[in-house]
C-alpha cells in the first residue's frame, strides 16, 4: 500500500476541525486525521508493507521547464536554489515535521526523492512491485497507474477514508473511456486547473473521451490532424494544431516517472514501534492520545 501521503494530510487538515490541539494549543488535527486514516487503511487491507510516499519537491524544476505554469498558482516563495515553498495554511506547516517525526518513530517508511514529487515515487514502486499494489490517493493524477492485470488498484478517498472509491480499469473505462494509460492523454487534453496544466483550449474531458476513443491515443490524435480525410471538426483540427507544442512536452509533465532513484528502506508494515521512547515522548508533548492508540492497536493485532 503506497501513501500520497500530502493528499492525505491535506484532507484530514480540512477534515478535522482545527480545535484539536496539543497541550501548548498547537493544532494537531492534520497530524491525529492522518493517524487515524492510517489505522483505518490497515484495519479495512491489512497490506503487508506500507509506505508513506513524500513529496521532496512539489514543483520539479524539470516540469516547469517544459509547462511554466505547472503549479504556479500555489507557489508562496520562489527560491533561487531549492525548492518553491508552496502556499500552504498556516496552522497545517508546523504540522508537517510533527507527522515525519511520528512516522518515523513508528517505524512507517517514509520515502521521497530529491527533485521529484510523492507522484513519482508512487510511480517507481508501483513499477516495482511484484505483488498487487493499492495506491491511497486524492489526486486523480494516478490513475495512470491502473493495471488490472498486474493488481494496481488506486483507492481514491471520497468521505474520509473510510469510503474509498477502488478505482481499476472497469470503472475507469465507464466514468473516462480509457485505460490507466490512457488516463495521461486525456488528463492532457483535457487540462487541469488545480495543477496549471491549460490543456487544448476548447478540448473538454467529453471531447477528449471522444478523440481518444476514434483515434486510440495522443499519437493518433494528431497524426489525424495531419489527414485531411480524418473526421475532425474544423475548430478541433485549428485548436489541435496550435497546441502542438504544448502536446509535445505535456506527456512528460504528466506521465509520473518510473525511474526515480529511492534510498534503501524497510517497507513491512511494523507490529511495533521502532522508537518507542522518541514516540512516548511525541505522543505527550502533541496530545496524539486516541490516535496514535488507535493506531498501535491496530499495527500490533
Amino acid at each position: 500500500m503506497l501513501l500520497d501521503t500530502a493528499s492525505l494530510y491535506f484532507r484530514a487538515y480540512f477534515g478535522v476541525p482545527d480545535s484539536v490541539r496539543a497541550p501548548d494549543g498547537t493544532p494537531v488535527n492534520a497530524v491525529r486525521g492522518l493517524l487515524d486514516f492510517i489505522a483505518r487503511l490497515v484495519q479495512d487491507h491489512r497490506p503487508d508493507d506500507l509506505v508513506a510516499c513524500w513529496d521532496n519537491d512539489w514543483r520539479p524544476h524539470w516540469r516547469v521547464e517544459l509547462i511554466p505554469s505547472y503549479k504556479a498558482h500555489r507557489v508562496a516563495v520562489e527560491t533561487e536554489t531549492g525548492p518553491d515553498a508552496e502556499e500552504i495554511p498556516d496552522t497545517l506547516s508546523p504540522q508537517v515535521p510533527v507527522i515525519e517525526d511520528v512516522l518515523d518513530a513508528l517505524g512507517i517508511a517514509r520515502v521521497g526523492a530529491d527533485g521529484y514529487e510523492a507522484d513519482d515515487v508512487i510511480g517507481t514502486l508501483t513499477g516495482r512491485a511484484t505483488g498487487p499494489v493499492d495506491i491511497v490517493t486524492g489526486d486523480r493524477d494516478l490513475f495512470q497507474l491502473v493495471d488490472d492485470t498486474r493488481h494496481r488498484r488506486v483507492l481514491y478517498p471520497l468521505k474520509g477514508v473510510g469510503t474509498l472509491q477502488v478505482t481499476d480499469e472497469a470503472w475507469l473505462r465507464e466514468k473516462y473511456g480509457v485505460d490507466g494509460p490512457g488516463y495521461v492523454d486525456l488528463a492532457l487534453l483535457r487540462g487541469d486547473p488545480s495543477d496549471g496544466l491549460p490543456g487544448v483550449p476548447g478540448i473538454g474531458e467529453k471531447t477528449a473521451a471522444k478523440l481518444l476513443d476514434a483515434f486510440g491515443d495522443l499519437a493518433g490524435i494528431m497524426a489525424a490532424v495531419d489527414d485531411p480525410r480524418a473526421k475532425l471538426t474544423p475548430a478541433q483540427r485549428k485548436r489541435l494544431d496550435e497546441a502542438r507544442d504544448y502536446v509535445a512536452v505535456a506527456p512528460t509533465v504528466v506521465r509520473v516517472a518510473s525511474d526515480v532513484p529511492l534510498p534503501d528502506f524497510d517497507p513491512a508494515l511494523p507490529a511495533e514501534p521502532r522508537d518507542p521512547a522518541t514516540l512516548d515522548e511525541l505522543a505527550a508533548r502533541w496530545g496524539l492520545g486516541g490516535a496514535l492508540q488507535r493506531l498501535l492497536s491496530t499495527l500490533h493485532g
